[in-house]
C-alpha cells in the first residue's frame, strides 16, 4: 500500500515513470539503512493506516502525504537535526517535482513540528503529529516492541546512560496535558499512552 499510494500521489505531478521509481527507491533505501529499527517503512505503514481514517478531516491530504513518506528519511541518532534535515530533502524533492510552493511550506512545517510535537495552529500538523505518536497508545505488547527497538536504535549508548536520556523523554509526554492534540485520536489513544508510559517510567526506575 505504501509504494501504490506514493506513486499515485506523483501520478498527479508528473508523467515522468523513471523519476517515481527513483524517488520511490531513495525512501526504500533511507527507510532500511543499518541501525533502523522502529524507524522504517513499518512505521511508514502504521502511520497511513491511521492517517487514512481521518483523510475526509486533512485540509491538505497531498502536504500530509509528503510528510509521511520523508519527516524520518534522515534519522541519524547521532545527530540532533534530522527534522531540519528531512524537511531540506522534502523540499528538493517537491522542488524537483515543481509542487506548488504551498504545499511544499505546509510539508516542511508539519516535518518541523515533529521535533517538538506542541500543539500547532495547523490542524493538519496536529493530526500527523498525532499519527506519529500513535505507537504510544497502542496495547501493551505493542508498546513494549516499540520501546526495544527504539532501544536497539540507540544501542550504541550504554544503559545508564540511555535509562537517563529515556525517562526524560518518557517524563515530557506525561507531563503534557494531552498528548494527542486532536479529539479523534485523544478519544482513542490518550489514556492507553499514560499507562504504557507510566509502566515504561516504573520500568526505567527499577533498572
Amino acid at each position: 500500500m505504501l509504494k501504490i499510494t506514493f506513486l499515485s500521489l506523483l501520478d498527479r505531478y508528473t508523467t515522468d515513470e523513471v523519476l517515481k521509481n527513483q524517488l520511490w527507491a531513495e525512501i526504500e533505501t533511507h527507510y532500511a539503512e543499518q541501525g533502523r529499527h522502529y524507524h522504517t517503512l513499518l512505521h511508514l505503514e502504521a502511520l497511513l493506516t491511521h492517517l487514512n481514517a481521518v483523510e475526509s478531516n486533512i485540509a491538505c491530504w497531498d502536504s500530509i502525504l509528503f510528510c509521511l513518506y520523508y519527516h524520518d528519511m534522515i534519522y541519524d541518532v547521532n545527530r540532533s537535526d534530522n527534522e531540519e534535515k528531512s524537511a531540506e530533502l522534502a523540499t528538493q524533492r517537491m522542488t524537483q517535482l515543481k509542487i506548488s510552493n504551498e504545499i511544499i511550506q505546509l510539508c516542511r512545517s508539519h516535518i518541523l513540528a515533529t521535533k517538538s510535537h506542541q500543539r500547532s495552529t495547523n490542524q493538519d500538523t496536529n493530526y500527523f503529529l498525532d499519527a506519529d505518536l500513535s505507537i504510544l497508545g497502542q496495547a501493551w505488547d505493542v508498546y513494549s516492541q516499540y520501546t526495544a527497538q527504539i532501544r536497539q536504535e540507540y544501542a550504541i549508548y550504554p544503559e545508564k546512560i540511555y535509562s537517563a536520556g529515556r525517562k526524560k523523554v518518557v517524563q515530557h509526554f506525561l507531563e503534557m496535558q494531552r498528548i494527542y492534540k486532536t479529539d479523534y485520536f485523544y478519544d482513542r489513544l490518550e489514556a492507553q499512552a499514560k499507562c504504557n508510559l507510566q509502566q515504561e517510567l516504573h520500568l526505567l526506575n527499577t533498572l
